[in-house]
Formats: C-alpha cells, structure tokens, sequence
C-alpha cells in the first residue's frame, strides 16, 4: 500500500507509513482540492465501511466486460466504471489516468501500481461522512483518576514480626521440625475443603466453592478486609437496632466461612448459618427445593453489595466496580449498539453485568439429531443426540448482529419514524473475574428441557475479539477506529488474557440435577462434590457438562490508593 503523505508527518504515530505512490501525488498536484466531488458520492452502509454511489438510479458495471459482481473501479479523471481485471486496459486508453475509487469499500487504487493507495485528505473526507451516523463514538475514553503504581511486597517490620510469632498458629505440621515422622502431608491445598450437604444444597456449595477460591475475591476476606467483629452493620443491633434486620450481613457470613475453610480443619464443614441468613435476605427462594446455582449467585453479590454500600455509606453506582467488593472483582460493562437499517445511525447505551449469559447452539443439536433419524437405529440417535460446540463459537454468537423483529422497530433519531434494525453487543469492560453462565434451560412450546450439548472450553482465553474496540473496528474499519484504540483501555492497562480456575457443572433433570464444581489449584484439578474432594485430571474436566465457568485475569494490575480500604 502506498501513501501521498510523507513518513515524517507521522512521527508521533506508534506505526509508520509506506512511501507516497507518485501517481497520487501528480493527481492531487493537478488539482486544487482532488476529492471535493467525491464527498457526495459516499453512502453510509448500516453495519460496515462506506461505499461510492456515483448514480442512485442505475446499477454500477463494468464498461468491458459488463460484470456487476467483480471488484469495480471508477476513474477519478473520467468517472469511467471498470473491473480490477480490466484496470490496465483502461490505463492503456488514458494513460494519465492512474488513480481510481473502490466502490464497494471507498478505497483509492493506482492501476499503475496495481495496489491501494492512501491519502490522508481523502480518508478525512470518509470519516467526515460517517460520523454523524454515530455520535457516541465521537466521545473520549473516560480516563482514571488514580495513579497506576508497581506492586511492592510487604515487608513487616520488628514490631510486627514479634506479632506474628506471638500470636500466629502454623498452617500445618512440618514433620522435618516437629520430630515425628508419623506426620502425614496433606495432598490437597491449603483451604480445599468440603460442604456438607443440608438437604439439595449443592447448588449452594457449588457456587461457594467458586467464591471461596477466587483469587482477589479470596485475598480480600484473609486479608481482613471485611472483619465480622468490627462490621457495623452488626453492632447496630447491640446498640439497640432492630434485631429481625440489623444482623442480617452476607459479607459477615461468609468471612466465618473464609475462616472455617483456612483453619486447617479437613472434616466437611456445614455452612447453615450461611443458608439461614440468605434465606433471611431472599425470603421468595427459602424452601429446602433445589435451587439454580446460578440465580444463587446472582443473589449473593447483590446481598454482600447491598450489605457492604449500606455499611460503608457509599452510594448506590451499580456495576461501576466502586462500591465493594463484590463489584471491584466481578462487575463489567456491556455496550449494546441498535443500528438503523435504513440510515445507519446508531443508538448506544452501556449496561453493567456480573455475568455473561450464553447461548448454546441447540438448532445444531435439532438439525444433527434429525440427520441420524434418516440414517441410523434409535440406539445410535441417543449417542449421537449430544452435540458439541465451543466457548469462543457462543462468544462470536453473542456479540455477532442480530436482526431485531418487525415488534421491536427501533425509532431513529435520524429518520424520525420507527425503522427496522440491527442489534449489537459487545464487551466495553472486563471484569477481574469475569463469570459465563451456558443456558442450558429453555422453553420449547411452552415446556422447559434442558439443552445437553457439550461445550468445549479454554483454559486460557483472550477476550481481545469480543471487546467493543474489536467489534467496532471490525464494523467500520480502521478509519474511524485507529488501531491503537482499545475500548477496555480505561486505566492506560490492558489485560485481556484470562485463565480459567473453577467450573460448575449440572448433570441430571431440571428439578432432581446435581451440581458439582471443579477447581484449579496450584496447576491441579479437583472435583467439589458436596463433602467429598479428589483429584482429578485435564481429560475429566474437558469432559464435564459446564454450566458455569470461571476465569480470572492472568495478570492483575494495583492502582494508587487514596485511602486504606482499597478494595473495600
């Protein structure tokens, strides 16, 4: 690709330019200003780059061989309409005409160089006449505040290292100090323990599992962050508060949990008074009925926010990832863009998330299934009736263009009137850990069943392809994108790589299922089912029928602190 401007132009720029195609810049010497009549040629496409109408009334072919379908050029000196086929035989008609358009993408061609060519004017002139079709990418990235600094590790001082002799108890017997050979060593980590099952509450110790072993999630309640005997939502109640509601702190609950787990006890552990006080806070859901694991956690970071943002008199910024813990390690923000059709102008808004709920391709489950019945026994239709599909194939699903029906015509600005439309998402911000829940429950003709195909998944993801920069460059181009552009990129940090570290699986009917939860520790997989904990491989977890997956980022990065609550 060749360029009219010069590389030193652009020395501030991160990429530098090819060299200006000479044939360009005889053409833009010739003229006073080259591309002033293109600028009304130039249509706006609803989802992709712009595109060169030379007449709204007829159709565009080649003036040699009459093709339609083949990339077309026209001439910048004589309007002249040709196919990249027959760019030379033009050429050698009007040998000063060099420099043609790309109608399809709005692109400048030298038939002489028999490459694209770049221009800065002329690209101006391209986004110029996108932009008003969306305005909200004309707003600027929202910047932090806060200072980014390097992570230091904390070195105690003598005061404190006389603390923590005099007052700490060893995680576990080392028989190399204790003198006793007869000591066994633990094979599993430190805090692996199971739960006790109440009564169908594996979907509680499931979702326990995964929380309890997040890795900035874990680090906030050992490290004390949220201490139960100093919470001040508890001490109302000793100063006379309401006792049916001044008590009631999820957050309190699960750092007893936190410390029953770590104490280095090995026997299953009953979390009732955990249950007791969720039952105390979702009333509609206290039953002792099975419960989806994933309604449950739902319910239980907007209890342990609701409790923490009461507590601490902050307000209410839902999903912002300010307010508590519970949002700092698991809120995102989705960007969700409605495209008029007709126009191309599109409505934006940004909704926060805790979760990303994906769909599983069940019309690939019914189209195989059919397939078997019309060339094998009963026998092999249930073997083959479970289909598999993978993880990045519900993400490009998820944030790929959908087409909204003739009942949800979206009103453009634009046109005034309500006009059909496209509708996207995208991801704008990752989470620290960022949580899929796989719909494998949906209603068909008024009945619910449950979807069985097999979901194939990383155990290292990157998120790059999903996020709203990727989605947006790959919709209108680098043009109006520049490639350093990162919509995520809110703190100057990207961080888009993810490693997995806990899945919760359902196996079993709708309303007899069973949950149990894999964990990754210290690079080992273990199953959680219920108060029973073993070691398992790779192969066993590729296998397993996820219903929720969990993944945190490979590398978290520390920002400057006003205070000392931090994460709190």
């Amino acid at each position: 690709m060749s360029s009219s401007s010069s590389p030193s132009s652009h020395s501030s720029s991160s990429f530098t330019f090819p060299p200006p195609c000479p044939h360009l810049s005889t053409y833009r010497a010739s003229l006073s200003r080259p591309f002033r009549h293109l600028r009304r040629c130039l249509k706006i496409r609803p989802v992709g780059g712009p595109s060169v109408q030379l007449d709204p009334h007829s159709h565009a072919v080649c003036s040699l061989c009459k093709s339609s379908e083949a990339r077309l050029l026209a001439c910048l000196s004589c309007a002249s309409v040709f196919c990249v086929v027959h760019a030379g035989s033009h050429l050698d008609g009007a040998p000063t005409h060099h420099i043609s358009v790309d109608l399809d993408r709005a692109e400048l061609f030298c038939s002489s160089c028999s490459d694209q060519v770049y221009d800065q004017d002329f690209d101006s002139a391209v986004v110029v006449a996108q932009s008003p079709a969306f305005p909200s990418l004309n707003c600027s990235v929202p910047r932090s505040k806060r200072r980014r600094v390097d992570f230091r590790q904390w070195q105690p001082d003598r005061v404190q290292l006389d603390l923590i002799r005099s007052r700490s108890t060893p995680l576990s017997a080392d028989p190399s100090t204790s003198g006793s050979k007869s000591v066994e060593v633990d094979p599993h980590p430190w805090g692996l323990r199971g739960m006790n099952n109440m009564g169908n509450t594996c979907f509680m110790n499931s979702v326990l599992q995964a929380l309890l072993h997040a890795p900035p999630f874990r680090n906030f309640f050992l490290s004390d962050r949220h201490n139960r005997f100093l919470c001040g939502k508890r001490s109302r109640k000793k100063k006379g508060g309401n006792a049916d509601t001044a008590d009631l702190c999820l957050a309190c609950d699960l750092d007893e949990i936190y410390s029953a787990v770590f104490s280095g006890e090995r026997s299953p552990f009953s979390p009732a008074k955990f249950l007791y006080s969720w039952w105390r806070h979702s009333s509609d859901l206290a039953s002792y009925e099975q419960q989806d694991a994933h309604e449950f956690f739902i319910s239980i970071l907007d209890r342990i926010h609701d409790n923490l943002v009461e507590d601490q008199h902050k307000s209410h910024n839902n999903g912002q990832g300010e307010c508590c813990i519970a949002h700092r390690v698991f809120s995102g923000i989705l960007r969700s863009d409605v495209i008029c059709t007709q126009c191309g102008f599109t409505s934006t808004t940004f909704d926060p998330c805790i979760d990303i709920s994906l769909d599983l391709d069940s019309s690939q489950t019914l189209n195989n299934n059919n397939k078997n019945n019309n060339h094998t026994n009963n026998n092999n239709n249930k073997q083959n009736q479970i289909v598999s599909t993978t993880l990045m194939r519900c993400l490009e699903k998820f944030t790929r263009a959908e087409r909204l029906d003739n009942e949800q015509k979206f009103y453009c600005q634009k046109c005034k009137d309500k006009k059909e439309s496209l509708k996207q998402m995208s991801i704008k911000r990752l989470p620290l850990i960022i949580s899929f829940h796989i719909k494998r429950f949906e209603h068909v003709k008024k009945n619910l069943r449950k979807v069985d195909s097999c979901l194939q998944f990383p155990f290292q993801l990157d998120m790059s392809p999903y996020l709203s920069s990727s989605v947006l460059r790959s919709r209108y181009g680098n043009r109006l994108i520049p490639p350093n552009f990162d919509d995520n990129n809110e703190n100057g940090i990207m961080n888009n790589e993810f490693e997995i570290f806990a899945v919760i699986t359902h196996s079993g009917r709708l309303d007899a299922g069973h949950y149990v939860t894999y964990l990754r520790l210290d690079n080992k997989w273990y199953k959680c089912d219920d108060a029973w904990i073993i070691s398992v491989d790779e192969s066993t977890v590729r296998a397993c029928q996820a219903y929720m997956l969990f993944y945190v980022q490979k590398m978290i990065y520390y920002r400057a602190c006003e205070n000392n609550n931090g994460m709190g």
